[in-house]
């Protein structure tokens, strides 16, 4: 028996789904608002199906796991016709409604307006988790780069995409393609323009530790920032490395285990002379050495020592705060990794126009939008989704009643 498409975006989620972690609708925006913000690259002449029902098809696909464009068409082809109809795709003149084919939707893709796209992605994530972290807790955002290995050619290097990511629930707030790792520092703050920084501490690593980045950070958009120092800075990292920890007590410990192996981290903290933080890093306050060690089941233990820099002072934050903003920079790393295995973002050969930006910002938006759910396995949940298109509808705030379609 199919599931039945609920008439309002807010109805239970099916038992199926519903084991799999503890998926809450809530207030289900409706993605269609945000993607009729994209304008339409293509010539009036010729054009049936409405942009905003295209995007809509690769949205619905992506969140029930469709890794290519080869995999979105054929997620369409299997959609009823009430799915379709509650996308917007038109119907036929003879009154069947017909799929966008692999073509179009390829050709739609290469041609998208990708800051546009990027744009409404992002403020749809933004919206539906405008409760953000718990209460109390401090707005953190990620920024790191990604490459796209699979469109490398023999005439162009891969693509490189820079992503600004929450901490809290893995969402792509913003996304750039910079086209190389080198060009991540000019486009810093391109990136972060659009967002609401009042207040949130933005995490980064050394890359991006630039005088003029980091004043603008603190000085005209109220954020603070945490920068992670490695040894591509050798100045700094030897200024960090130089200072008197051994006279410093460690003030916050934590530890963990799972996936065969332990960690255990511990943190100390360090006013910041002005000499030091006035050359590299304006207005930081703090320096942080962070000593990791990691046993891997029936391996060698190994041992790690990170330094960073804070804005923030000892009246401002906690060093449990701290450890925990450290790690959780790490977590966008787990999000391409469920990019790159769930979705087999780097086996992906698209490379021509904004196609391979665009898939991105799909499987970013099927990520966060899953993960704001309390998905607890994106695997798991696109697959009970896969074979049954109707189930990605209430999802994304989509209802299935054509009397309410337009308005």
């Amino acid at each position: 028996m199919r599931w039945p498409v609920p008439a309002v975006a807010s109805s239970l989620i099916p038992p199926v789904l519903a084991k799999l972690g503890p998926l809450d609708l809530g207030h289900a925006a409706d993605l269609r608002s945000f993607l009729d913000r994209v304008p339409d690259p293509r010539s009036r002449r010729g054009r049936w199906h409405p942009l905003t029902a295209i995007l809509l098809v690769c949205a619905c696909a992506a969140v029930s796991g469709a890794r290519s464009v080869d995999e979105i068409a054929e997620w369409a082809e299997r959609a009823p016709d009430s799915v379709l109809t509650a996308v917007g795709v038109r119907p036929h003149p003879l009154r069947w409604r017909r799929s966008p084919s692999r073509t179009t939707i390829g050709r739609v893709l290469r041609a998208v307006d990708g800051d546009a796209l990027d744009r409404a992605v992002g403020a749809y994530l933004a919206d539906r988790n405008g409760a953000g972290p718990a209460c109390g807790r401090r707005r953190v955002i990620a920024v790191d780069g990604k490459s796209l290995r699979g469109t490398a050619r023999l005439s162009a290097g891969r693509r490189h995409l820079l992503s600004a990511v929450t901490h809290h629930r893995s969402l792509t707030l913003a996304q750039a393609e910079v086209g190389a790792k080198t060009n991540e520092t000019a486009h810093f703050r391109p990136l972060l323009e659009g967002l609401d920084l009042s207040g949130a501490l933005v995490t980064f690593d050394a890359l991006h530790s630039v005088q003029a980045n980091v004043t603008w950070l603190v000085e005209t958009r109220n954020a603070h920032y945490i920068a992670m120092i490695k040894r591509n800075q050798p100045t700094a990292h030897r200024q960090l490395a130089a200072l008197p920890w051994s006279d410093v007590a460690v003030q916050h410990t934590a530890s963990c285990t799972g996936h065969g192996r332990s960690e255990s981290r511990s943190i100390k903290t360090c006013g910041i002379a002005d000499e030091l933080g006035g050359i590299a890093f304006p207005h930081a306050r703090l320096a942080l050495r962070v000593h990791r060690r990691r046993k891997q089941s029936g391996r060698r233990e190994t041992r790690e020592t990170v330094y960073a820099v804070t804005s923030l002072d000892a009246h401002q934050t906690t060093a449990a705060e701290l450890a925990t903003a450290i790690r959780g920079h790490w977590t966008v790393e787990a999000l391409h990794h469920v990019r790159d295995v769930t979705f087999a973002e780097d086996a992906s050969n698209l490379h021509t126009g904004t196609g391979p930006r665009a898939m991105a910002s799909f499987r970013n938006l099927a990520i966060g939008l899953l993960k704001s759910l309390g998905a607890t396995n994106i695997a798991k949940t696109t697959r009970a989704i896969r074979d049954h298109p109707e189930r990605a509808l209430p999802l994304l705030g989509i209802c299935n009643n054509p009397d309410t379609q337009g308005t």
